[in-house]
């Protein structure tokens, strides 16, 4: 009966969050397995890419951990209604920048998820050449990166053409 009530486009953008937390679920999940198999080694190395667990219970990409518990759950409170006002946004929202806030939603919802049930969030992905290497990131700030990068392009080439 409610299914009848929604129409087809937020039956589609709700399944595109669904889909980018559902991917970033399964690969946390899969890397705190191999983890906990190979006891914390590193699980993947190559030349410019290595995959090694770590636990961010900082902002972004790691920065500014929080030792008291009172301002990690600030911190994630303040996450929790970023995630609300994205929500409001994308559901007024149209084209590129519709979908650059359902992939910045659906990144966000899975590290929220990650903050509430593990009270950090496990990074994975570690890119680098030689001794310099990138944050260590994860699928999730994946999606909100790409979701950021789409909302500037839109920005600065898309004309608005209701003025």
């Amino acid at each position: 009966m409610i299914l009848k009530n929604l129409d087809k486009k937020f039956l589609i953008n709700s399944f595109l969050v669904f889909l980018i937390f559902l991917i970033d679920r399964i690969s946390k999940i899969y890397v705190i397995y191999l983890d906990k198999k190979f006891l914390g080694s590193e699980i993947f190395s190559s030349k410019y890419l290595n995959i090694n667990l770590i636990w961010n219970d900082g902002i972004a990409f790691g920065l500014f951990p929080f030792e008291k518990n009172s301002l990690y759950n600030v911190l994630t409170l303040i996450i929790f209604a970023i995630i609300v006002a994205i929500i409001f946004m994308a559901a007024k929202a149209e084209g590129i920048k519709k979908y650059s806030l359902l992939m910045i939603l659906g990144g966000a919802s899975g590290n929220v998820f990650d903050r509430l049930f593990y009270r950090s969030v496990p990074d994975f992905i570690d890119f680098h050449v030689g001794n310099f290497h990138w944050f260590i990131f994860n699928i999730a700030d994946v999606f909100i990166s790409l979701g950021v990068f789409f909302m500037i392009l839109t920005e600065i080439f898309v004309k608005d053409v209701k003025n």
